[in-house]
């Protein structure tokens, strides 16, 4: 189809598998699995099933900094998914979740193993399972929290599915669709850019789950490493969200959650899966013998 020809929606929608572009492959407009298979389950109590996009970074930093404050039950396998290739059809983890979306937790710590998807709802699940880790216990600071977190979960469509999609992603560039999405990106760091004015944290003084939630898609967009649009965005005029992206960074516990489940980049910035705290010292892909990469 020429992309410049004016579209008419026909009166019923039909699916043509040649029109997903980069993503043809794993979007599709029906829900449940593809084909059987067994999700692997090593021997921590919590099984992450995921990938280092900032979906998936969200949980891996909040483990990783569980196990910094000296929770030893938030120990984890962290399996990965390779959504590309459509690990997230299989039946197995359409039985953690039925979304199809990484990442998915399962926590087999009691009789009865609990699945949790949705990255905002996983990070909730670990702040309440370990004593409010993360998270005000009450009043106007778990609202500011909590809003925060839900913000994010509203507002990063916006910035993934849409801003990123069509500037980076889609067949063919469409100045209407990059311009729309593109004003509300902007707008989304104005709104980060004021309230981390007011505050070191999203959610006041103290650093909480608001800030894991949206630190790896704001922070990296702000820094220029997501969509190659840092320059486009001009990002380097929201300096509250740079002063706040750097101060998270420098986290050791965001250092090794943003690790976990990667792919790309520096072969020494990959942990591919994590079962043991020793693997960020020896498993990393530069580590590893070609045969011995998973």
């Amino acid at each position: 189809m020429d992309m410049n020809t004016p579209y008419t929606p026909p009166s019923v929608w039909t699916w043509n598998k040649d029109s997903g572009g980069r993503f043809a492959n794993i979007n599709r407009p029906i829900a449940g699995a593809t084909h059987d298979k067994d999700l692997p389950v090593g021997r921590h109590p919590l099984q992450l099933y995921s990938l280092a996009t900032p979906n998936g970074v969200k949980v891996t930093v909040m483990l990783e900094e569980l196990l910094a404050l000296g929770h030893q039950g938030a120990e984890y396998d962290a399996w990965l998914i390779r959504i590309n290739e459509g690990d997230q059809f299989g039946s197995g983890f359409v039985a953690v979740n039925p979304n199809s979306k990484i990442p998915a937790l399962l926590d087999r710590s009691g009789p009865t193993p609990v699945r949790v998807f949705e990255s905002g709802a996983i990070l909730m699940y670990l702040a309440e399972k370990f004593g409010g880790a993360f998270i005000p216990a009450g009043g106007a600071a778990r609202a500011e929290c909590l809003s925060w977190v839900f913000w994010q979960m509203g507002a990063a469509p916006y910035l993934g599915g849409g801003f990123g999609h069509f500037y980076a992603y889609a067949p063919s560039k469409i100045e209407y669709a990059i311009d729309r999405f593109a004003m509300e990106t902007k707008r989304q760091l104005d709104v980060l850019d004021r309230r981390l004015a007011e505050s070191p944290y999203l959610a006041g003084d103290d650093y909480t789950i608001a800030d894991m939630a949206v630190w790896p898609w704001y922070g990296a967009l702000a820094k220029g490493q997501i969509y190659e649009a840092g320059e486009f965005l001009q990002v380097q005029e929201y300096r509250n969200v740079l002063r706040w992206t750097d101060q998270i960074a420098k986290r050791p516990a965001v250092q090794r959650g943003r690790m976990v489940n990667r792919t790309w980049g520096q072969p020494a910035s990959q942990l591919h899966e994590r079962h043991e705290a020793s693997d960020f010292d020896t498993q990393t892909q530069d580590k590893l013998a070609p045969q011995d990469a998973p």
